[in-house]
C-alpha cells in the first residue's frame, strides 16, 4: 500500500461555494449532487473552510424557532444492512455501491448490534500497514 498515493484514491470532482452562500442553497446543492461536503473558497479559489452534512445537524439543532417536524419525514426507509460475519471487503463494496457512510450491522436474533462507518474503515486501513518510520 505504500505505492498508492492520495491522488489515485481522491475524488477529483469537488463542489465549492463562497462564504456568503446561503445554507439553504448549499444544502440543495449537496442533495442535488449527492455529496456530503462543500469546500468553501474565496474569490481566488483558496480554501476558507468546509461545510459537511454533520454541520447541518448543528444548524438544525440551533435553528430558531424550532420546527415541530418528526424524523419520519426525512428518514431513509430503504435501509441496507450487513451481518456481523460479513467480510470488510463486502461491507466496503456495499457502502461504495450505495454511496453510504453508515452501514447498520444486524444480527438475525438480536436485531441491530452495531454500525460500521467510513471512519471505521479508514481507521482499519491506517492500522493494516506498519506505520512509516520516523524521520
Amino acid at each position: 500500500m505504500d505505492d498508492i498515493f492520495v491522488a489515485r484514491l481522491m475524488s477529483a470532482e469537488v463542489q465549492s461555494v463562497t462564504a456568503d452562500t446561503l445554507v439553504e442553497t448549499a444544502a440543495e446543492a449537496m442533495i442535488e449532487d449527492g455529496i456530503g461536503s462543500l469546500v468553501v473558497v474565496d474569490d481566488a479559489g483558496r480554501v476558507e473552510g468546509i461545510l459537511t452534512t454533520t454541520d447541518f445537524v448543528g444548524i438544525v439543532a440551533e435553528s430558531q424557532p424550532k420546527a415541530e417536524t418528526t424524523v419520519e419525514r426525512y428518514m431513509s426507509t430503504d435501509v441496507v444492512t450487513i451481518g456481523p460475519q460479513a467480510s470488510i471487503r463486502d461491507a466496503a463494496d456495499t457502502m461504495i455501491e450505495h454511496g453510504f457512510h453508515h452501514l447498520p450491522v444486524v444480527d438475525d436474533e438480536e436485531g441491530v448490534i452495531g454500525m460500521l462507518t467510513t471512519v471505521d474503515l479508514a481507521a482499519y486501513l491506517s492500522h493494516v500497514q506498519t506505520p512509516s518510520p520516523s524521520k
